[in-house]
């Protein structure tokens, strides 16, 4: 006997996007990362990342957990008193 499958929403609900909204400092922030370190990566093959690139790096993460805190002081009712 086959078991029926629940529905999948198309789209994302308000609350959804709201999560999303509310994320979207962090996302962006570690997608600096990455592009920071895609960026490292890629020095390796022209004699080695410069200081302009490990000082670009050091400061996505910093906004990683700047983000990452803000983020958790939103979502976190005890802390946000």
């Amino acid at each position: 006997m086959r078991n029926r499958l629940a529905l999948i929403t198309a789209e994302p609900t308000a609350a959804d996007l709201a999560a999303i909204d509310t994320e979207w400092p962090l996302i962006a922030a570690e997608l600096d990362v990455l592009d920071a370190e895609i960026t490292m990566l890629y020095a390796e093959d022209h004699g080695g990342p410069s200081p302009l690139d490990w000082r670009r790096l050091r400061r996505a993460e910093a906004r990683v957990t700047r983000a990452a805190a803000e983020v958790n002081t939103r979502t976190d009712p005890r802390r946000a008193a």
